[in-house]
């Protein structure tokens, strides 16, 4: 009898089996114990680590708060960046809940960036505790800061004592308003903790003594106090805590200044204020001897008016701004009520605040704003009628300038290059 020889089907059977059992055996060995991924270590020098496709993953899964900056190596808005991130980098890692900060090279690793949605650069995102949320606020190093610590915080902070309170104060810093609730229930102003967290520090205080209420100048509770550190305003809300209209008109009334220095910082916090802006403009708020006098009058205005935002704005300070209000410096100052969009009133006999009582011609201009004895003109130097008698022209020109457009629309493909985003602080 010759040797038993193996079927040809065992044969293929033991071959596959030896291909894929010996391999997993061996990798499983090399990776340390079951094929787990390996560890991504954070260094704690706080430099901006530089991630790709390899190693994201891992990076989000080590570190609970992870920034990140997803840029391309030709955009120059992330050449300007870059700097920023560096100074703002090593401050996030020293916090007490630390940040670490991030790039990613979106225009060479497309598969990542698509994955995040990135459609221009630079893309900045925060990534808490694996969950990706874009971030649109400030790139200067100092208010990235700021911002990011307000956006890792508790909704509202929970404080038992007095010194938990001047923590709190403290690291708050001075760029955002506070609101401390002495005996006020959390759930009251939770809503608003959570939906107001990018524009101010919300906490309750449970335990805090009566050298509290001397500081912050109440005397009784609950009361809700409203600190705007940078322009030294507070103010004060003893309730109705349970009508939630006039809870959060107090709260969205105090996330501005009384009055507000305008600049580009300010007009994009007034873009969520549905109040219109009784707009004073000066020839400069800064050098002028009669300005702070005056700003004075208008906070008095303004503590009165609240359903009105009052801001000023020097034309020496901002002119690129102040022009567009068609307002001449022989007329300087004046007062204009602007509705932020396309439109501004001036009040017939107020044109020019003449030196002097000041506090009577503001009250002499808010009556007649009130009272409707207005001047409605369009924004940009433009009055509403010109619309009426060039209706036709306009018309005109907004066909020819359609029919370019569907003309070229068909001329060749549109550049597919991710465009970079602008940012202006």
């Amino acid at each position: 009898m010759g040797k038993p020889t193996l079927p040809p089907v065992v044969v293929v059977v033991v071959l596959l089996l030896l291909v894929v059992v010996l391999p997993a055996t061996t990798c499983g060995a090399d990776a340390g114990g079951g094929g787990e991924a390996e560890e991504f270590q954070i260094p704690r020098d706080g430099r901006v680590l530089e991630l790709d496709d390899s190693n994201f993953d891992a990076a989000v899964r080590a570190a609970g708060l992870l920034f990140v900056d997803f840029y391309a190596p030709w955009c120059g808005h992330c050449k300007r960046l870059a700097p920023q991130l560096d100074e703002a980098a090593p401050v996030l890692a020293g916090l007490s809940t630390p940040i670490v900060v991030a790039k990613v090279n979106a225009d060479k690793y497309k598969k990542l960036g698509s994955k995040y949605g990135v459609d221009g650069f630079p893309t900045l995102m925060l990534f808490d505790h694996g969950t990706p949320t874009e971030y649109t606020g400030s790139r200067k190093a100092d208010l990235l800061v700021e911002n990011l610590k307000k956006l890792v915080a508790p909704d509202v902070s929970v404080l038992e004592s007095d010194s938990a309170i001047k923590s709190f104060v403290q690291d708050a810093g001075m760029v955002f308003p506070l609101f401390l609730g002495f005996g006020v229930d959390e759930s009251l102003i939770a809503e608003y903790g959570a939906k107001y967290k990018n524009r101010a520090w919300f906490s309750v205080a449970k335990g805090f003594s009566e050298d509290m209420m001397v500081f912050y100048d109440f005397d009784k509770v609950p009361a809700l106090v409203s600190v705007n550190p940078k322009y030294r305003e507070q103010s004060i809300f003893y309730g109705p805590f349970d009508d939630g209209a006039f809870l959060e008109d107090f709260i969205r009334n105090s996330l501005l200044p009384l009055i507000v220095p305008m600049n580009r910082e300010t007009v994009k916090m007034l873009n969520d204020d549905g109040r219109k802006v009784v707009l004073t403009i000066l020839q400069d708020d800064e050098s002028d001897e009669n300005s702070p006098r005056l700003i004075k009058v208008l906070r008095s205005a303004a503590s009165a008016n609240r359903d009105l935002v009052f801001g000023y704005v020097g034309v020496n300070q901002w002119e690129e701004f102040t022009e567009t209000f068609d307002v001449k410096s022989s007329e300087l100052p004046t007062m204009i009520v602007w509705d932020k969009k396309e439109e501004y009133e001036i009040v017939e006999g107020s044109e020019r605040l003449e030196e002097g009582d000041y506090g009577s011609q503001i009250s002499r201009f808010l009556e007649g704003y009130r009272a409707g004895r207005t001047t409605k003109k369009k924004v940009g130097g433009r009055s509403p009628t010109l619309l009426g008698v060039n209706a036709v022209y306009i018309l005109v020109f907004l066909v020819a300038v359609l029919v370019v457009l569907m003309y070229f629309s068909g001329q060749g493909e549109e550049d597919q290059r991710p465009r970079q985003r602008a940012h202006e602080d």
